[in-house]
């Protein structure tokens, strides 16, 4: 009997799951079975929730190296509703990425823009590739309030799952809803399906520098299916030492 493998690449982020393959010679419930539970094991393969979709995006697009920025506003330029938050946003990014093509330098950002928790302020979180000269910069061309810059961790207590459960926090409960903006040259995740033999074995590479999950063999009245996730060997992780993070720079009232 025949499996599934299903494979989903994301820059360092490596997403697997075997599940068993319907048979032509099944009968009718056998293969109503094994189609419900081909469908809970796929149930995190197809990105159901918004933070899965986010996660991969992440993952796909920035690194440790990258900026995790959070802009935030003062008194004087505080927006009045999400509409003016988001106009304010796509300024930013039209002078950051005339700043960046002056120096032959190319700008990938993705963003959220909240308001519901803490003192309720609209500000912005934000991922934008390094370049290696960028502080000063994002600093002088947000002018709107403070900046906070953080290295973006990549270990087992905060991930690019983590992270993509915190930028989809305050509309967690919409499913499938896209509360996140990026520019449009972000790369898409790599995936590909194909029939693997029954035996096929499914585990994390021994030489990954970060397992992240691996639900082991589950069995079923219809047979097993397994689901891991890792990080690829070669990539870096930022298990050990870390760097301080850059503290909040605040813009002066007059």
């Amino acid at each position: 009997m025949a499996k599934f493998k299903k494979v989903i690449v994301a820059g360092p982020l490596v997403v697997e799951c075997v599940y068993p393959a319907p048979n032509p010679r099944d009968s009718n419930g056998v293969r109503a079975g094994k189609k419900e539970m081909s469908s809970e094991a796929q149930r995190r393969m197809n990105l159901k929730y918004a933070y899965q979709k986010l996660e991969l995006l992440i993952a796909a697009n920035f690194g440790i190296r990258d900026l995790y920025v959070t802009l935030t506003y003062d008194d004087a330029h505080l927006p009045r509703n999400g509409a003016e938050a988001r106009k304010i946003m796509q300024a930013f990014w039209k002078r950051l990425r005339k700043a960046r093509k002056e120096k032959n330098q190319e700008l990938c950002y993705l963003y959220v823009t909240e308001h519901k928790h803490g003192d309720g302020r609209w500000h912005h979180h934000a991922l934008i590739n390094a370049t290696g000269d960028d502080y000063n910069l994002i600093r002088h061309l947000w002018g709107q309030g403070g900046v906070e810059f953080k290295q973006l961790r990549i270990d087992r207590d905060k991930n690019f799952e983590t992270l993509a459960w915190y930028l989809c926090k305050e509309q967690r409960d919409k499913v499938g809803l896209r509360l996140w903006s990026g520019s449009r040259n972000l790369r898409k995740p790599e995936r590909e399906c194909f029939r693997v033999p029954n035996d096929t074995p499914l585990s994390i590479p021994p030489n990954s520098p970060l397992p992240l999950m691996d639900t082991g063999d589950v069995a079923t009245a219809y047979g097993h299916y397994r689901y891991i996730k890792y990080l690829a060997a070669g990539w870096e992780t930022t298990i050990g030492p870390r760097p301080k993070a850059k503290r909040r720079c605040r813009r002066k009232r007059p």
